[in-house]
């Protein structure tokens, strides 16, 4: 049997397990360490469960499959779990079953998940000033990026605000790996790969960020979303994810495990590599870790994003929200009177629920819904391929129904005239489909297998996404209706 072979999963019993307090490694509570250091090729799985916490804020889908078993085997062990949860409490007491799994990775948390996002942690930091004041090569830097010249701060704002990632971790990132906050010359091959991506479409430091930004956050929704167990070194080295591991510290070991030989991976996701920085810079990330995402979280009463009384097309599935694979946060509607391709067209995009514009962009609108002006506290609605000449105005108050603005082509890649909506909380792209599906006046998203595949479902009726906009994708926007 090979070395990286997939062992065959091993049921742990309670006296298996070493159960110690993890004040190493900043845990609340406690912890079950499993002492395994040897493979087996084949063993039937033995019977038993292990007391534990749902840790940082988690789904039972997701808990799943970190843990590598079922959710109807996690439900049988947990009779008080309601039929229809959504997201669990942090810290939740659960009785889990678990299956061993070879190569576990580090159990070392780098950052709590409210310091990855770009959410409430961040409100009040300026990082565009903080940047000019500096002594390193980055508030210098120049760099053509969002249509326009944009220095220093003003690169890590952009990406930042675009990707939702927390602005001090990209600066933390370019301080570790290129020095750029304290060292007044660039390294040498950094103005080029400044981030350790060797790429001939991402050079420089503008597109090495974007690509940063979205790795980091494929690494943080798949692992939110179970989709992320394990990941090769660059040695070959198959290193899978600690189950208990938490969202941002799973990324951080993704993104790594890209850029660095296995040797600078082991010290980037120590208490020496990427957090020491982190620390010198920002102070101590785990003194007042802050709640992201609330237990039993439940999305408010959204209307579909076009007019009451309109039929429109549900074009897309479940897919990226900003960039490239995950977070499959949005979902597409097209007008039901396009027949394809990029025609212009006078019926508005609408507004889901009531709320502020509190951003415009190339053909995008973010709806803050809280009304407190900040789209990184509470529930944001992101709108993608809007008609530049009908965005809205920055502080213009909305309420559901009103128009966002004429669907088109423009905003990145589009073949047909649609609208892409998204959404977030604090900062934190929320799935399209899963424990906290889009419901618009009742239809529920399901996610398809793969990417813009999936259905919309009411009552038994299902609507199936397809960019042919022909009937069966067809849907009737009626409030007020059954």
């Amino acid at each position: 049997m090979g070395l990286l072979r997939r062992a065959s999963a091993i049921r742990l019993n309670s006296a298996d397990l070493a159960l110690e307090k993890n004040k190493k490694y900043r845990k609340s509570g406690w912890r079950f360490i499993v002492a395994l250091a040897f493979l087996l090729s084949a063993c039937a799985p033995a019977s038993g469960s292990v007391d534990q916490s749902a840790g940082p804020v988690t789904t039972l889908p997701a808990l799943a499959a970190r843990f590598n078993t079922t959710e109807k085997e996690i439900r049988a062990a947990n009779s008080v779990l309601p039929e229809h949860v959504t997201t669990l409490p942090a810290g939740l007491p659960l009785k889990i079953p678990i299956y061993y799994e070879p190569f576990w990775g580090s159990s070392f948390e780098i950052l709590p998940d409210s310091l990855f996002v770009n959410g409430p942690a961040q409100v009040g930091f300026d990082v565009v000033e903080y940047v000019k004041e500096q002594p390193g090569w980055l508030k210098n830097a120049s760099q053509f990026l969002g249509d326009e010249q944009r220095r220093g701060g003003e690169i890590i704002d952009y990406i930042a605000t675009t990707y939702s990632v927390s602005p001090r971790l990209l600066l933390a990132l370019i301080e570790f790996q290129a020095g750029g906050l304290t060292q007044a010359e660039v390294p040498d091959g950094a103005s080029t790969y400044p981030l350790g991506y060797i790429d001939g479409l991402h050079i420089g430091l503008a597109r090495q960020l974007n690509w940063a930004a979205n790795e980091l956050n494929n690494g943080y929704y798949a692992w939110r979303t179970g989709k992320l167990d394990s990941f090769e070194l660059q040695d070959g080295r198959l290193q899978r994810v600690d189950p208990w591991q938490n969202a941002a510290s799973a990324a951080l070991q993704y993104y790594f495990s890209q850029v660095m030989t296995a040797d600078k991976y082991e010290l980037a996701i120590s208490g020496e590599g990427l957090l020491k920085t982190y620390t010198q810079l920002f102070g101590d990330p785990w003194s007042n870790v802050q709640e992201l995402i609330p237990g039993s979280l439940e999305q408010p009463y959204f209307r579909f994003p076009f007019q009451t009384g309109t039929t429109w097309a549900f074009t897309g599935g479940p897919h990226t929200g900003w960039g490239e694979g995950d977070p499959l946060a949005a979902i597409d509607f097209a007008p039901g009177n396009i027949a394809s391709g990029c025609t212009p067209t006078d019926v508005p995009a609408a507004a889901v629920a009531d709320g502020v514009v509190v951003r415009t962009g190339d053909a995008l609108v973010v709806l803050d819904l809280d009304g407190d002006g900040d789209e990184r506290t509470g529930w944001t609605i992101f709108y993608l391929h809007i008609s530049n000449a009908s965005l809205p105005p920055v502080g213009r108050k909305l309420k559901a129904g009103d128009p966002v603005g004429l669907p088109s082509c423009e905003g990145g890649e589009a073949t047909g005239t649609h609208v892409h909506i998204a959404r977030r909380y604090n900062g934190e792209w929320i799935p399209a489909g899963g424990a906290l599906a889009f419901n618009l006046e009742g239809w529920v998203v399901q996610a398809g297998s793969v990417a813009y595949q999936g259905t919309l479902i009411r009552d038994g009726k299902v609507i199936t996404a397809c960019t042919c906009s022909d009937e069966t994708s067809h849907i009737f926007s009626n409030p007020q209706g059954p």
